[in-house]
Formats: C-alpha cells, sequence, structure tokens
C-alpha cells in the first residue's frame, strides 16, 4: 500500500492561544534559563590539593610531583607492579603507568588550595597576616612564569563568629596582594569552609561584591566554592534542602559544592573508625549535592581519604588500593573531582582517572560518531546522551587521559565540534589550557 495521499491538516486553537501561552510562560522560562544555565564548559580539575598556609612555598607543586614519582620508583617501579598493587586491568596498565609518570612530570597537581582553615589552625594575627600575603605573592609569581597549577587560590576560615574577622581580613589580604600583582589570574579558586546557613553565602556574596567596587573590578568577578560539612547544610530545621537555597543565595558566583568527609561524618555522629566517603551518610548528603546542583553550572567534588600511603611498601600499596577504589567509586557516580590529602595519592589519583576515561573508550567515540551520522547502532541514543558522550571525552582530553588525534580519529570530530555537542558554554580560559 502506498502512502501517497496527501493528508488534510486541519486545527481548532487560533495563534491567539499559543502566543497566550507563550507570554504566560516567559517569566518561568527566563526563571529556569537564569537558575539552570547548564555547565560552565571551563575544564574541571580531577582534584583539589589542600596544603596548610604555612608549609605552601614556590616549589610546593614540583615537590609534590617528585615525591609522587619516587613513591612509584620504590613501590610500583614498572607497569606490573602497580597494576597489580591497585587492581587495575592489566591491559590499560602500560599505557595508564606511563601516562601517570607523564602527569607526574609535567602537571602533577590540577588544583590547590592554600588552607588557612583546619589544616592551619588559629595563629597569632600577624602571622597569618604575612602568611597571607606571602599566598597572594607566590600565586601571582607562579601565574606569572608559567609554574601555576590550572587552578589556585585559598580556603579561608569559615564565616561563624568565632573566626569570622580573622577569616575576612585573610581573605582581603589575599585578594588585595593578587590585584596589586596585576590582573587576578583566570584559574583563581575561593572556598568557604563549614556553611551552615544561606545567610553565610550571601555574607561572602556582599564581602566579594564590596572588594570588586574597591578595586574596581568588573561585578561577578570573584566566584567561590561552597564546602558542605555540616548536617544543616544538607538538611534544614524547616525540612528544605539548604543546600539548594545556598547556591541560589550565591547569586550566581557558586562554583563549586566540596563534600567534606571528615567534618561531616563527625557531624552526624559517625565514629572515626568509620568515616568515609563511601559511608551511607556521605552517600545521601552528596545525593542531596547533586540533585541541587543539577543544571546550575555548580559543580561537585568528593570528599578526600585520610589514609594516607606511607611506610613498608605493603602498607603504602593497602592504601593505594583503597584511594584507587574511592576514587573510581566516585567517578562512576559522576563526581569528577575530589581533594587530595598527600603526594602519595596523585598516583592512584590520576590511575583511576585515566583507566575511567580510557576504558570503553573506541566505543564511546564510536557511539557519538553514529550519533552524528544518524547511523544504526545497538543502542538508540537521544540528544541528552550525546551530550554526556562529548563531555565524557572532553574531560578525559583535558586531564590528560585521552589525546585529541585518537579521539578525532574514532569519533570523527574536533575539540570544537565536541564542544558543540557538550555545552555551548565551553571555551572558558581554563578549558584551553591545554
Amino acid at each position: 500500500m502506498t502512502q501517497d495521499r496527501q493528508e488534510q491538516v486541519a486545527t481548532s486553537l487560533t495563534d491567539a492561544v499559543g502566543a497566550e501561552i507563550g507570554a504566560f510562560l516567559a517569566p518561568v522560562d527566563a526563571e529556569l534559563a537564569r537558575r539552570y544555565p547548564g555547565d560552565p564548559g571551563t575544564r574541571q580539575p580531577v582534584h583539589t590539593v589542600y596544603v596548610p598556609g604555612d608549609a605552601f612555598t614556590a616549589g610546593t607543586l614540583r615537590s609534590w610531583g617528585d615525591q609522587a614519582l619516587a613513591a612509584l620508583d620504590e613501590h610500583a617501579p614498572d607497569a606490573a607492579s602497580f597494576a597489580d598493587a591497585i587492581g587495575l586491568d592489566p591491559a590499560l596498565a602500560e599505557d595508564v603507568y606511563g601516562r601517570v609518570r607523564s602527569k607526574l612530570e609535567r602537571e602533577p597537581v590540577e588544583d590547590l588550595r592554600v588552607d588557612f582553615e583546619d589544616g592551619y589552625g588559629n595563629r597569632p594575627d600577624a602571622e597569618e597576616d604575612e602568611t597571607a600575603a606571602r599566598a597572594a605573592r607566590l600565586i601571582a609569581e607562579a601565574y606569572r612564569d608559567g609554574t601555576a597549577a590550572p587552578c589556585m587560590g585559598i580556603r579561608m576560615k569559615c564565616l561563624e563568629a568565632a573566626v569570622r574577622d580573622r577569616g575576612i581580613r585573610t581573605l582581603d589580604i589575599f585578594l588585595t596582594g593578587l590585584a596589586e600583582a596585576g590582573p587576578l589570574p583566570a584559574g583563581l579558586a575561593l572556598t568557604l569552609p563549614k556553611v551552615s546557613c544561606p545567610e553565610q553565602v550571601t555574607a561572602l556574596v556582599r564581602l566579594l561584591e564590596a572588594f570588586e567596587e574597591a578595586r574596581g573590578l568588573e561585578p561577578g568577578r570573584l566566584g567561590f566554592e561552597i564546602q558542605i560539612e555540616t548536617s544543616q547544610a544538607v538538611l534544614g530545621a524547616d525540612g528544605t534542602a539548604t543546600v539548594a537555597r545556598m547556591i541560589r543565595a550565591a547569586a550566581g558566583r557558586a562554583t563549586g559544592l566540596h563534600y567534606g568527609t571528615f567534618d561531616y561524618s563527625a557531624c552526624l555522629g559517625v565514629s572515626a573508625a568509620h568515616q568515609a566517603s563511601d559511608h551511607p551518610a556521605a552517600d545521601h548528603a552528596k545525593a542531596v549535592m547533586q540533585v541541587a546542583a543539577a543544571g546550575t553550572g555548580v559543580r561537585l567534588s568528593d570528599g578526600s581519604t585520610n589514609v594516607l600511603p606511607a611506610g613498608p611498601t605493603a602498607q603504602v600499596h593497602a592504601a593505594w588500593r583503597l584511594h584507587h577504589r574511592l576514587t573510581r567509586r566516585a567517578l562512576a557516580r559522576a563526581y569528577y573531582q575530589g581533594w587530595d590529602m598527600h603526594p602519595g595519592h596523585l598516583p592512584t589519583r590520576y590511575a583511576a582517572v585515566f583507566a575511567f576515561y580510557r576504558e570503553g573508550f573506541e566505543q564511546d567515540a564510536a557511539r557519538l560518531a553514529r550519533y552524528v551520522a544518524r547511523t544504526a547502532g545497538d543502542v538508540m541514543d537521544e540528544p541528552a546522551t550525546a551530550k554526556a558522550l562529548a563531555g565524557h571525552l572532553l574531560r578525559g582530553l583535558d586531564c590528560g587521559a585521552l589525546d585529541l588525534a585518537e579521539v578525532a580519529r574514532a569519533s570523527g570530530l574536533t575539540r570544537a565540534g565536541l564542544e558543540g555537542f557538550a555545552s555551548p558554554r565551553r571555551g572558558g580560559p581554563v578549558a584551553s589550557a591545554r
């Protein structure tokens, strides 16, 4: 039976009805676009390294890389021993091990935060003043001479009453030092810890507005990360998700939500032996964070493990296996960033990340190519899946797990083509750092 009959198309509604519906929903459209702009498209670091303010020097980044390489030399001098130690797929061992060593030599740290909170503690005011000024000078010099990590900044003290004035002063000294050294670096990152209520977020917004006005900066230039370390940050007394209200209170300045493994666990009464990023309490908090942040452009970071890869080889291998497992677990749950507390964590951070992006890379790239060509395959994909596939490949490119030539060969797309599928907002200064 042929379908050559031309159908008669009829409607019952006038154009005025559609116009009325459009006018009714226009404010909602605008509000949704404002609240949920999507991923910013810039490169997200795979981890954040925290270094106490008094321990931070011009050689910190290189020192972390050298210590990580020395740990490999001592405890896993070849691909096979490293794969056996952490449970890495032997088929990926040579490639991943080589990439890990190259990464540690070239770019050992992707994101560094000079810590003025728990890692630094309470010091005499004159000492913290000087440390904050030195951190600004060293970070400005690192960006100027090309030795900086893609992202660098500070974690200030929180805005609770006991340390509020000290936190504000440290932030002011640090930002003033950076501003006087030249234009603020594109990778500048600020972290506000122990946030319990939206009003504390609003307070930091006002501080940053005042600083921008005082220094003649573009309004909105300064953003910040919110650390989720208290139960009140996840669920408020009124039963609402406080973290969602915090994102709104940030007025577009929030760049990330960072989970604080140990403070949050302790807040809930979890015993020290069971405080870990895979505890059910941690999973609940991060699930709430994930839903609250979805579509807002605010990114997630998992917490850390406090089991350090130090001591004899058997002990180092045990710590590596734990860190590798937790990192892989987080990646599978779409927490693409985490904290690292020790140089010995870097080999397993990068091994887990590189293997995650290399496993199935060919299949993912081919799947995206089929979607682009509209050809049949064993999976029927939708635009949202194509977006996820392109974003996955871009994350792999950004961290060094994948090479542009192999991605282009397998997917048929240039980086610009991938960015077009992943997000129209991609291509900021950090995203183009490679």
